[in-house]
């Protein structure tokens, strides 16, 4: 169970956090582009793929409860450090993705669509921090994942 436990939560980390972050760093160009399609693809990608993470937190739990076949005991326990402060960081990347960018790439699409990129212009700077943020917590959360401080 250990090895399709890992390889789920891997392929998943790969093909659901990597287009996540993708997105999220380079959503503000469709901003400085003023290009609708792109604001509203940005926040479409970033719509699935947030939700997509969630699977990748279910396999870490499952991976987590796994039996190690190296050492013969559990992965983690939840009490670990490096697992909550990986949750939080997850929950925090989420917050930034459903609270702030999506929101701010429709209001941007909508903003382009109807003839005032000006008003888009102004959300470029906080979707730019945002998205290098979101970026930087994934990081973080590698980190931790590889180090289990």
């Amino acid at each position: 169970m250990y090895k399709v436990m890992l390889t789920l939560h891997l392929l998943t980390a790969i093909f659901a956090i990597g287009p996540l972050v993708g997105a999220a760093t380079t959503a503000s160009r469709g901003l400085r582009k003023a290009d609708a399609s792109a604001t509203a693809g940005a926040a479409r990608t970033l719509t699935v793929y947030g939700y997509a993470s969630i699977a990748v937190v279910i396999f870490g739990f499952g991976l987590m409860s796994a039996t190690s076949p190296y050492t013969h005991k559990h992965v983690a326990e939840f009490s670990e450090p490096w697992i909550w402060i990986s949750l939080l960081l997850w929950a925090l990347s989420l917050a930034l993705v459903f609270g702030l960018v999506v929101p701010a790439l429709k209001r941007a699409t909508v903003a382009i669509g109807g003839g005032s990129g000006a008003n888009a212009d102004a959300l470029t700077p906080r979707v730019a921090a945002a998205g290098g943020v979101i970026g930087l917590i994934y990081l973080a959360i590698v980190v931790l994942m590889v180090y289990q401080p």
